[in-house]
């Protein structure tokens, strides 16, 4: 009796560490990427509405339309800088108002700084740009192909969600 609860307990402490040792979420602050600002909750991940994919709209903006949009992500690349000009709709003090971009890897549920200009997470808007209310340009890189979320906050609040395919 004895020699099966040590089996027991060792193949549950096993089953522990295998388990815990292989998951990739984010299950905590202390999980996450370095720098990633306070404000970004595991929650916001588990709200992405993926059926919501990004459609062009305006000729040449991939996003949300009357929402949030791009310059620049209809040829998204992998592993390459490339120039994206956000453009975001319903900013009243643009240049008061800074926005911050975090990637989300569906298939490995990772978190990942996109833009490679500002602090990788946060940049400050301009004005009136192309209809939009608010605009900025930045380097983005797009670390690995599939699908990604990429959430958008306004001064740390939740503004929107861009849900792209991106396997170049």
């Amino acid at each position: 009796m004895k020699l099966k609860s040590m089996m027991f307990i060792f193949f549950y402490i096993l089953f522990l560490i295998v388990g815990c040792s292989t998951n990739e979420t984010i299950d905590s602050k202390s999980d996450s990427p370095e720098g990633i600002p306070d404000f970004v909750e595991e929650s916001d991940f588990e709200k992405v509405d993926w059926d919501r994919k990004a459609v062009t709209f305006n000729d040449n903006m991939v996003g949300n339309k009357n929402k949030s949009g791009v310059i620049g992500a209809d040829m998204p690349s992998i592993n390459t800088n490339q120039k994206w000009m956000w453009h975001l709709w319903g900013i009243e003090h643009p240049q008061e108002t800074k926005l911050t971009v975090v990637g989300f890897h569906r298939e490995t549920k990772t978190v990942h700084p996109l833009l490679t200009t500002g602090s990788g997470w946060t940049i400050e808007l301009g004005g009136e740009n192309n209809g939009a209310d608010a605009h900025a340009p930045s380097s983005v890189n797009i670390p690995k192909a599939g699908e990604w979320a990429i959430l958008l906050y306004t001064d740390g609040k939740l503004f929107d969600e861009l849900v792209y395919e991106i396997n170049k």
